[in-house]
């Protein structure tokens, strides 16, 4: 028995003092663009197959209308519009990332906050502040189990996702505090949500669409846990250090205490999460941009063979089985693969210099891009191994027939605190995915309302959406 208050209550106390006004300026500025870029993923995913599929699957289970799905005249119960635009928001690996946890957190954090903030109808400074006590809760839980001498996340080392078992925890505290249901009540929706969070990572190294259901699914976990335990139902305060508890489950009691307690409430993570420029794995982005600064350099018919060069752990999700990743099964395994990105950065380009036209189920089968990845082979590298995970660094070295190697090293992302996104690159990317759904018009003015949507209430600020994709037919519930 622990003689202080439990990390539970810790975050659960942190969670409930959160206001507005409290926030760091950076902070709050922060959250608001994440709703921007990830409003604009959102759009951009909702023609995939695997969105129907999703809206058709949250519309059959019934319930009141209470928060919009994104890109659809269609209001869904908080908790199935949360899992719906949680799967827009993840499909595309578009998503940013934190470092070195590797999570990608606000794919989790903006569908709950918003579908949540819908519902109850409070403004968007209290959604903003809700999102950020979140973001620091889905954080600092990966961050724990973040093992600095293994050089990995130790969810990930044993097969788990991280984004969608600590989402599902961040999800629970934004439901409860929208919830007004204080300290207590969090701790509960927290308690409970322990048992809620899953999620295989199986899917990034052999393909399969359910990577695309996770933070969907932890957003609509997080909700249902909240709602437990607005019902009525508990959870242990010792769910995080419990000799049953969170991280010995998941993590065979592998973790650091400190990274959840340490500053919280004075030190604020979300400014620091990395955007991504391309559609695509996060471990593949130095590659793609090691690529695009040789493209002009050389001629893609006079390669002989290309070497990438990453940090090791990266291998087993970018480049193994070595087979599957120079012939990718469809456009989604494609943002996976290391030889593949490769190709597609040398080959193709539009957005940022690389776009989601270039990873569709057609251009993998296209035989230049298929022959140009066959030519790539993926290895460690030492230096990449000694800065990873704090950055996922490449070194790209191609030979052309005549024998002249060419080399190139990216040591760190683009996105990144060290390498950020201009504030009109983030414009660009929301606008090149929100075309994919509305007109300019309608993309323009959703921008200008998210800029000042402290302003606004989130019903406010999802209704212009819904009025823009009103001629396109919300998904039938099926027979």
């Amino acid at each position: 028995m622990t003689s202080g208050p439990t990390l539970l209550e810790q975050l659960s106390a942190f969670a409930a003092n959160v206001t507005y006004e409290s926030l760091p300026t950076e902070v709050a500025a922060s959250v608001k663009d994440r709703v921007l870029d990830t409003l604009g993923i959102c759009l951009a995913a909702v023609p995939l197959d695997t969105s129907r599929m999703a809206t058709e699957l949250a519309a059959s289970w019934g319930g009141p209308e209470q928060a919009t799905v994104v890109g659809l005249p269609l209001r869904l119960p908080a908790i199935g519009a949360a899992f719906v635009n949680g799967v827009l928001a993840h499909s595309l690996d578009f998503d940013d990332t934190h470092l070195p946890s590797v999570l990608h957190p606000s794919a989790c954090v903006i569908p709950t906050a918003l579908a949540v903030g819908e519902t109850v109808g409070v403004s968007g400074e209290a959604v903003i502040a809700a999102a950020a006590a979140g973001y620091e809760v889905t954080i600092r839980t990966g961050m724990a189990a973040y093992d600095r001498a293994l050089g990995n996340s130790v969810f990930f080392e044993d097969g788990w996702h991280a984004t969608s078992i600590c989402g599902t925890l961040a999800a629970a505290v934004i439901a409860a505090k929208l919830y007004g249901m204080g300290a207590h009540g969090i701790g509960n929706a927290l308690g409970i949500a322990v048992s809620m969070g899953s999620g295989v990572i199986e899917g990034n190294r052999a393909g399969g669409s359910v990577k695309r259901l996770h933070c969907g699914w932890a957003a609509h976990a997080g909700i249902a846990a909240a709602q437990a335990a607005r019902a009525g139902f508990t959870g242990p305060m010792s769910a995080f250090e419990g000799r049953f508890g969170f991280y010995q489950a998941f993590c065979r009691g592998r973790f650091d205490p400190s990274q959840i307690t340490r500053g919280l409430g004075t030190e604020w993570s979300v400014p620091g999460v990395f955007y991504k420029p391309y559609p695509a794995n996060h471990f593949t982005h130095a590659a793609i941009d090691a690529a695009l600064a040789l493209r002009e350099s050389v001629n893609v018919n006079d390669i002989a063979d290309i070497e990438l060069r990453v940090a090791s752990p990266t291998l087993r999700t970018i480049a193994e089985p070595a087979e599957a990743k120079a012939r990718p099964l469809s456009g989604y395994h494609a943002q996976f693969s290391g030889p593949f990105v490769v190709a597609t950065a040398l080959l193709g380009g539009g957005g940022l210099g690389v776009s989601l036209d270039d990873f569709t189920d057609q251009r993998v089968s296209d035989p230049r891009y298929l022959e140009l990845a066959a030519k790539v082979r993926c290895v460690a590298d030492p230096e990449c191994d000694a800065i990873f995970p704090n950055q996922f660094p490449a070194i790209l070295r191609v030979r052309t027939r005549s024998g002249t190697v060419l080399e190139q090293k990216v040591l760190s992302n683009r996105g990144g605190p060290g390498n950020p996104l201009s504030a009109e690159e983030l414009k660009l990317k929301f606008s090149i995915n929100a075309a994919r759904v509305l007109e300019p018009s309608a993309a323009s003015e959703l921008a200008a309302m998210i800029g000042e949507m402290g302003k606004y209430s989130i019903e406010e600020l999802m209704a212009p959406m819904a009025r823009a994709t009103a001629d396109r037919r919300p998904a039938a519930s099926p027979a």
